[in-house]
């Protein structure tokens, strides 16, 4: 089953210092028919003015990661991590037991935009951590770059969840393919771009698809796009 979501339906907000929309119900939006996909739990599309960000603010017992597009989002926490992000770069916080922390972007003159992606962690309770890392973007041509899974690596970030994130871009007139595991679910957002999912449902910069029980995936650009595929159980 493939379930499209256009860009409309999404909760689209502008609070002037912070705009972009919520795939999931976020915040003052609440739809109760709209509240996990699998393990997630929130996907906001963000976008942050110079100069401003969020407070110290805590969490617990959330994976959370936090995918730049554009700009630069730094960050610091109360376990003393400090450290700042630009396209490429990725930021990863097990809340676990709990942790403090601020977001902001520190640019006087430009936005940042990033895609930040709440899930259930696999164990609860756990000690908190944060990392940062930073994949190869010239990597994401032609091909799903897993950038985030279980058991990280060098270009890859680690996440105490049983998920893999994937970026790509596909040239105009070129396809990604991908195969779903029988059992497994398939969330796909689409960054820019315009493509085809398997032949029949079409995207826009802004849609999603939530895919269960489809074996074969065939992503077709009909223009240069950048997209996002995360597996899930």
């Amino acid at each position: 089953m493939i379930q499209i979501f256009s860009a409309q339906t999404a909760h689209v907000f502008d609070h002037g210092w912070l705009k972009g929309s919520h795939l999931f119900s976020f915040g003052d939006y609440y739809d109760p028919e709209n509240t996990a996909f699998g393990p997630m739990r929130v996907f906001n599309d963000d976008t942050i003015a110079p100069g401003k960000g969020f407070g110290a603010h805590p969490h617990s017992d959330m994976e959370i990661v936090s995918i730049v597009l554009a700009g630069t989002l730094r960050h610091e926490d109360n376990l003393g991590n400090v450290a700042e992000s630009g396209f490429g770069g990725i930021q990863r916080m097990s809340a676990g037991t709990g942790v403090i922390h601020t977001e902001h972007n520190p640019s006087a003159e430009e936005p940042v935009r990033l895609l930040q992606l709440w899930f259930m962690p696999g164990t609860r309770g756990t000690a908190p951590s944060y990392r940062a890392g930073r994949y190869d973007p010239e990597k994401l041509h032609g091909r799903l770059l897993p950038v985030v899974s279980p058991e990280g690596g060098a270009e890859v970030m680690d996440i105490a969840q049983d998920m893999t994130i994937y970026l790509g871009r596909a040239g105009n007139g070129q396809e990604l393919t991908f195969r779903q595991a029988e059992g497994r679910r398939v969330f796909l957002y689409l960054i820019d771009g315009r493509l085809r999912l398997n032949g029949e449902h079409h995207l826009a910069p802004g849609d999603s698809a939530r895919i269960v029980e489809v074996g074969e995936l065939t992503l077709s650009a009909d223009e240069d796009s950048l997209v996002m595929l995360i597996d899930l159980p």
